[in-house]
């Protein structure tokens, strides 16, 4: 049986390529994770069609998650647990 992620809020986002984004949470961890496997489904699928849409994920801070302009929001456990710990630089 899998541990359950902590719920650790996402405090900043930055597109490093398509699809791909670096997270940084609330207990200072960054990491990265590639959400083209993320993008199908009714509130998905113009995230993966329109890329220029894609780039507008922000981080909506109540929520403590990503988030797009339509709408479309990915859960912090779900980012975290499938997220990578970032290389440093």
């Amino acid at each position: 049986m899998s541990e359950i992620p902590p719920l650790i809020d996402v405090a900043n986002v930055r597109v490093l390529s398509r699809y791909v984004v670096e997270l940084d949470f609330a207990d200072g961890e960054t990491r990265v994770i590639d959400l083209e496997p993320f993008l199908w489904g009714e509130m998905f699928d113009p995230l993966g069609a329109d890329y220029e849409l894609f780039r507008q994920v922000r981080v909506d801070p109540e929520a403590g998650t990503i988030v797009w302009p339509h709408g479309a929001d990915l859960s912090p456990r779900t980012l975290y647990a499938e997220s990578k710990p970032a290389v440093p630089a």
